[in-house]
């Protein structure tokens, strides 16, 4: 299996493309100049396209994976309502969904059969804060974090890429958390939410076909004794289920947690000192290399996952662009 890292840099506009060899170690194979502030990045379901959300002229361009070395050609573009600030596909490569923050609104974006963004299908507004759109693994229903209002909005996702609330249309949580990013279990049955503002993690159970979901456990991201600003960024979960990672940016770490084998229960294992201001991170596929983008350091560094615990071992670290933010990882 090859495995190609992708690091977007808004501050310089670029897109480093890494070839991650079988030892952790990272080979530079191209620098993609972007026309724009580069930031959420996604790869397609069927992993010939990177698509990628661009500013400040608000739209998704879509880049051609070569197979062999992973490098990068543009091969579409189409205009979006908002500021990108998350992008993600549904599980048929059917349609792509754009988070705005600064819009407070959640886009649908249709994909064409040839893989290529088409035109806006729907657009919800009154989503205060958006910060991602995430499908349920059965790719019924899309989960939208509203971080300004505490809430998770949920939507079926139609045949024809048109969202519909659902009943009941939210989940709220604890005041001042700020749902930003989620990650789901490999048994489809439990989802993970990094909360922003007050650093936590919530483990929402999965309770039916019809979307209904309950909290079940909330934990503690932060060291004991941290009494800075919280300010959690991403959240990913190894392909195994086994280990559940999330970052802060200002004490600039990655905390490793442990998940039970039925996904139902997490706890903390330790926490990883990291890049400085860790605004996005990523997993390999093999679930051994874990990839993370500096904002403020102007590096990634990967880290080996070790023993049971799912503790980090850093393998080396790497010069990117200027501010790189996001980290997506394709095997072809």
């Amino acid at each position: 299996m090859k495995q190609t890292v992708y690091t977007a840099s808004p501050e310089s506009q670029q897109i480093h493309v890494w070839q991650l060899n079988p030892g952790g170690e990272l080979t530079l194979v191209q620098v993609v100049d972007v026309p724009g502030q580069v930031q959420p990045m996604v790869i397609s379901p069927d992993k010939r396209y990177l698509y990628v959300g661009v500013r400040p002229e608000f739209r998704v361009i879509a880049y051609r994976i070569t197979p062999d070395d992973g490098s990068l050609t543009e091969a579409g573009v189409t205009a979006i309502p908002g500021s990108p600030t998350h992008i993600s596909t549904d599980h048929q490569g059917r349609f792509l969904f754009s988070a705005s923050y600064n819009s407070g609104s959640v886009s649908v974006v249709s994909l064409a059969n040839d893989g290529l963004p088409g035109e806006v299908v729907d657009v919800i507004e009154e989503l205060e804060g958006c910060h991602s759109a995430n499908i349920t693994p059965d790719n019924r229903t899309l989960w939208v974090p509203a971080l300004k209002q505490d809430r998770i909005c949920q939507f079926t996702l139609s045949d024809d890429g048109h969202l519909v609330a659902q009943t009941p249309a939210e989940v709220t949580t604890v005041e001042g958390a700020g749902p930003r990013h989620m990650a789901f279990h490999p048994n489809q049955n439990y989802a993970y939410c990094v909360n922003e503002l007050n650093g936590s993690v919530d483990v929402w159970e999965l309770k039916n076909a019809n979307g209904k979901i309950e909290c079940v456990q909330t934990l503690d991201m932060m060291p004991p004794g941290f009494s800075d600003t919280r300010w959690g960024a991403d959240i990913h979960i190894t392909p195994d289920g086994r280990h559940l990672y999330t970052c802060d940016r200002t004490a600039s770490i990655i905390t490793v947690f442990s998940v039970s084998e039925d996904g139902s229960v997490i706890a903390v294992e330790g926490y990883q000192p990291t890049e400085t201001q860790p605004r996005g991170f990523n997993i390999d596929h093999s679930g051994k290399y874990l990839i993370a983008a500096g904002q403020k350091s102007h590096h990634i560094a990967v880290y080996q996952i070790t023993g049971e615990q799912g503790l980090l071992e850093e393998k080396g670290r790497y010069a990117v662009g200027q501010g790189p933010m996001w980290v997506v990882v394709n095997a072809h």
